[in-house]
């Protein structure tokens, strides 16, 4: 069974999920380490989303399990992140079995994002379980629903208009900067990272038309960056020169830190040849601009929070459209979940049922009354005869009641299901052995 911690924006203030992205991996540490009744575990982190997936094991699907289960995935956060388990439990919401993969699909296809239909948050939804294979704690359920959420993804981008106009953070922030900006071809725009946005913020600024773009990046990773975007990299001691140069300064780097804080603006400003007016845009979270900056002569800050506040309504249909694929997702995620739940006693049925005849077949070797031909027909039949239980237990699984099958395979053929072929009752072929005698 499912388990998921979110905490969003949607949920809590973006300092409190800075907070918990920048201590990602602290979080991923201690969810490895072994706890009852926890089978795997998928961390999803980005600039306004912070989600925790745990795999239970049966015995720890029960309501009270679930509760401890729970508590579990809350105290080892807090531990991790030095939040209190009440200011957690304050800022994200807790969901159980099915709704976690509602949750996940609706992620995954942007309906969850600060701009309904951003494309960047399908490849995170992806990387995280990527990231997760590599640490050993990814299970078959929850490769399940994460594929499934990729899936659901692709279907919303080919088959709604909600994602074809590229809508994204950066290309809000962008449009939020458009009655600055007088024409874009002049513009000059100062890149500060490599990291999540930095591409996509290229792409949107050369869709408006600018040519003058620069990047600087604190870690010397100009030089890759600049060689596959073809634009001009700034040198390591010359960031506060490229700012006074620059009419727009997008952040977009994952440092866990300010890169550019009020001093070093300031600093720029009275530089030689300085522009006067500046319009900063703080893509990253942790954020990569010092708030302050916003406090400066001429100087406009957009950062994550403004964003929030002036995101665009939804467009209704496409969002209609892209709530019913992911409403057929959960749909034939429940069917499989379904399934699941009733295999095992089918296969304990179908193993009792087969033992049962391979002993009558050995025991009519032994008296030499067989043929190939009556094997064949003897075990078409038992085929046949599986049939109807098998649809059965598909239809009582689908309404939710795969444990009425099991508890009836038990009572007629004293099978468990869980044992499967390993319990039996009294061997067919030794009851003709003692009838022979």
């Amino acid at each position: 069974m499912l388990l998921c911690f979110s905490s969003s924006h949607r949920t809590a203030a973006l300092d409190t999920v800075e907070r918990l992205e920048r201590r990602a991996d602290e979080v991923i540490a201690r969810l490895a380490e072994p706890a009852d009744g926890v089978s795997g575990s998928v961390v999803l982190s980005t600039c306004n989303r912070f989600e925790v997936y745990l795999d239970l094991q049966d015995a720890a699907a029960g309501e009270g399990a679930q509760d401890a289960a729970s508590d579990h995935l809350v105290d080892a956060v807090a531990t991790a992140t030095g939040l209190a388990s009440h200011d957690l439990r304050e800022s994200g919401i807790l969901l159980h079995g099915e709704a976690v993969a509602e949750h996940v699909f609706s992620v995954a296809s942007g309906l969850e994002s600060i701009v309904v239909g951003e494309g960047e948050i399908a490849g995170q939804v992806r990387r995280s379980l990527e990231g997760a294979r590599e640490r050993g704690t990814v299970t078959r359920e929850l490769e399940r629903v994460f594929q499934l959420a990729s899936r659901t993804s692709r279907g919303v981008k080919n088959n709604t208009e909600l994602s074809r106009a590229g809508r994204s953070v950066v290309r809000l922030a962008l449009d939020m900067a458009e009655t600055r900006i007088t024409d874009w071809a002049q513009t000059r725009v100062l890149l500060v990272g490599t990291g999540r946005y930095a591409g996509a913020s290229l792409a949107a600024l050369r869709d408006r038309g600018v040519t003058d773009v620069r990047v600087y990046s604190r870690t010397g990773r100009a030089a890759g960056f600049v060689a596959n975007h073809d634009i001009a990299a700034v040198p390591l001691d010359g960031l506060e020169q490229a700012i006074a140069d620059s009419d727009i300064l997008v952040a977009c780097s994952v440092a866990p830190t300010v890169i550019v804080d009020a001093a070093m603006v300031e600093a720029a400003r009275n530089l030689p040849g300085a522009l006067e007016r500046r319009l900063v845009i703080d893509l990253g979270l942790p954020r990569n601009v010092d708030p302050a900056v916003a406090t400066l002569p001429d100087t406009e800050l957009l950062d994550l929070e403004t964003l929030r506040a002036h995101a665009p309504l939804p467009e209704l249909g496409a969002t209609d459209e892209a709530r019913a694929l992911v409403e057929g997702a959960v749909a034939e995620y429940r069917r499989a979940s379904a399934e699941d739940a009733v295999t095992p006693a089918l296969v304990a049925l179908r193993s009792h049922v087969f033992d049962v005849l391979d002993g009558e077949i050995a025991w009519a070797r032994k008296r030499g009354d067989t043929t190939p031909e009556t094997e064949a027909a003897l075990r078409h039949l038992a085929g046949v005869l599986l049939h109807g239980p098998s649809v059965r237990a598909r239809e009582l699984a689908a309404d939710g009641r795969a444990g009425e099958f099991a508890d009836a395979v038990t009572a007629l053929f004293g099978v468990e299901p869980a044992a499967g072929r390993l319990v039996a009752t009294v061997r067919a072929d030794d009851e003709h052995d003692e009838a022979a005698s």
